[in-house]
């Protein structure tokens, strides 16, 4: 009786130790890769610009920028950065009483740019910068933007990108981003690089590689060393938002709200 009895103990002990490997296997297989980087060099960046957007359009790196109450210092405004400077040449400002300035995208000879609580979005000629149009947002508010070359693609600090057609500038389709089964919320600056779409999580200095045909999370890239370094050149700085693509290297440069720097950054994809 007695050897049943350590037998069955045994088998239960067997039983549950396989139990046990199956949901470490299952949870291994739902763990999200995180991508390596490398530091290739690094460039001022303004530090009064609370920075909304970055991306590159014909060979220029662009910034857009809020403005902020509790910053009197901050505009609303977008143009080109100049890497030796970190200054921004002005194309366009918005006035900062009336409008928080967020992302923008460069999409068939246009600009767009969005605000951020006051439901307007503006659109302007991409090579003289005048002002075509303006239009009303689908959603409450206005956070990060990109294309994929055929829609607008902005963020909205939820967990939904919204697709926006950039004719009729109407919702074409809203897209729920998740990371093994769970909303991501707070997806803020966006670029679209290689059919996939790369966004800030905001207060995080996370980034995520999202598959723009299921909305699923399949990598993310950890740059809180840049954001340390950042914090140490400059107490005022706040958190990681700016990705901006270069074609021509194949690198990224990122930065964040008031950071002094500018990151030139190679990832392993």
């Amino acid at each position: 009786m007695k050897k049943l009895f350590l037998f069955c103990i045994a088998v239960l002990m067997l039983i549950a130790c396989n139990n046990n490997q199956e949901n470490k296997q299952r949870v291994v297989s739902n763990t999200t890769p995180m991508l390596n980087f490398s530091l290739v060099n690094s460039y001022p960046h303004d530090m009064n610009a609370f920075t909304e957007g970055f991306l590159f359009h014909d060979g220029k790196l662009f910034e857009s920028t809020g403005a902020t109450h509790e910053l009197p210092q901050t505009r609303s405004l977008f143009g080109v950065v100049d890497l030796k400077t970190g200054q921004i040449e002005v194309k366009v400002e918005i006035d900062r009483n009336k409008y928080f300035g967020e992302g923008i995208a460069f999409l068939k000879g246009k600009v767009y740019q969005l605000t951020y609580q006051t439901k307007v979005g503006f659109v302007y000629d991409a090579v003289t910068f005048k002002k075509i149009r303006e239009f009303q947002l689908p959603t409450a508010e206005g956070w990060g933007m990109t294309t994929d070359g055929e829609h607008l693609i902005m963020s909205d600090g939820t967990y939904n990108l919204t697709y926006l057609d950039p004719v009729s500038l109407q919702v074409v389709k809203t897209l729920p981003v998740t990371e093994n089964g769970s909303a991501v919320v707070y997806v803020n600056e966006l670029e679209y690089i290689k059919g996939y779409i790369f966004a800030n999580i905001w207060q995080t200095n996370t980034i995520v590689k999202i598959d723009p045909s299921n909305g699923t999370v399949v990598a993310k890239l950890d740059l809180s060393a840049l954001a340390y370094q950042a914090q140490s050149f400059h107490q005022g700085s706040m958190e990681m938002n700016g990705i901006a693509y270069d074609s021509v290297s194949n690198h990224l440069f990122v930065t964040g709200k008031m950071w002094p720097k500018i990151f030139e950054i190679e990832i392993a994809q």
